[in-house]
């Protein structure tokens, strides 16, 4: 069966209620993370040009803007000028909402704190799904900007690049590429927390998500011994560099290649799970809301044919 998306708002909505800390940590060059444990917010910022200001990918769930915009104000007085959804998850757009006001608001002296225009680029299918009516966002929410595969500026004396990764989570992923920090922002293609979550309903696909992993592990490029070099910020858990993006990239491949070998043995989704493929992994990454069974069901629902069913 396909992933329901209330399942992936119910989750997400549930840890955005919870508290949570921001540990900022400046990462290479203009590039810093805000990590905390309900996802991580990558924050570039310049100080040395009249145009310098702050571009983040992704703005966190609802709950978290107070404490991310306190974070941002902390560490630099510049506006914020750009905003990059990796995805229309709702805990990498909750903040658009207050964000989005921020370019408009002034107070009585007419300056207005972290307030300047403010461009929001989505890839054209999440910026298609925020626009939907069920998705209930207010217009100061909303993306500004949208792109297909590829969109290039120079921002803050470096090089920025968001890259279309869909199909992979889903069908309007992208990650961003600060090329002059050598800091890579991966979204929800990366985690070091969890197995990657392939939402079938909204278009994701474990074909997609091993080729976006295989995109970013072409962008990398080690120091020696393999550690070191770009660094990788995952749409959740620790900072990465090549290796650790690679381990994961290999651990997604061969439960790919586990499963993809019981389709072509004509087995069904239970003869699959009974099998325990994921069983060399759980210990690492299977959580409450994405269990090992529950990747596995999406794998083998992404790679089985059309129509032939799960059983």
């Amino acid at each position: 069966m396909k992933i329901p998306l209330m399942m992936t708002l119910l989750a997400s909505l549930a840890l955005a209620q919870s508290p949570s800390d921001i540990e900022v940590l400046h990462v290479r060059g203009n590039v810093y993370m805000f990590a905390s444990d309900q996802g991580n917010v990558t924050v570039q910022v310049g100080e040395h040009r009249d145009n310098d200001g702050v571009l983040l990918v992704d703005t966190g769930p609802a709950a978290m803007t107070d404490r991310i915009l306190a974070e941002l104000k902390k560490l630099t007085s510049k506006p914020l000028r750009y905003v990059v959804n990796t995805s229309a998850d709702p805990d990498h757009v909750g903040g658009n909402a207050v964000i989005g006001k921020l370019g408009s608001y002034r107070d009585a002296f007419g300056n207005g704190p972290l307030a300047a225009e403010i461009n929001i680029y989505a890839q054209d299918n999440a910026l298609t799904r925020l626009s939907a009516p069920e998705a209930h966002m207010p217009e100061e929410a909303l993306p500004t900007m949208a792109f297909e595969r590829l969109k290039d500026f120079t921002f803050n004396g470096e090089a920025v690049q968001i890259f279309s990764e869909a199909p992979a989570h889903t069908d309007g992923d992208s990650i961003v590429f600060f090329r002059g920090s050598n800091v890579i922002s991966a979204g929800e293609i990366f985690s070091t927390v969890g197995y990657p979550v392939i939402d079938l309903a909204r278009g994701g696909s474990i074909q997609g998500e091993i080729k976006a992993l295989n995109h970013l592990l072409e962008l990398t490029v080690p120091e020696i011994s393999q550690e070191g070099g770009t660094m990788v910020i995952p749409g959740h858990g620790r900072l990465c560099d090549e290796a650790d993006l690679a381990e994961y990239q290999e651990m997604a491949t061969i439960l790919r290649d586990r499963v993809a070998d019981f389709i072509k043995r004509g087995k069904s989704l239970e003869e699959v799970k009974a099998a325990r493929v994921t069983r060399d992994y759980d210990g690492r990454y299977s959580r409450p809301d994405w269990t090992g069974d529950m990747f596995v069901e999406s794998i083998y629902n992404s790679l089985k044919p059309a129509g032939t069913g799960s059983h």
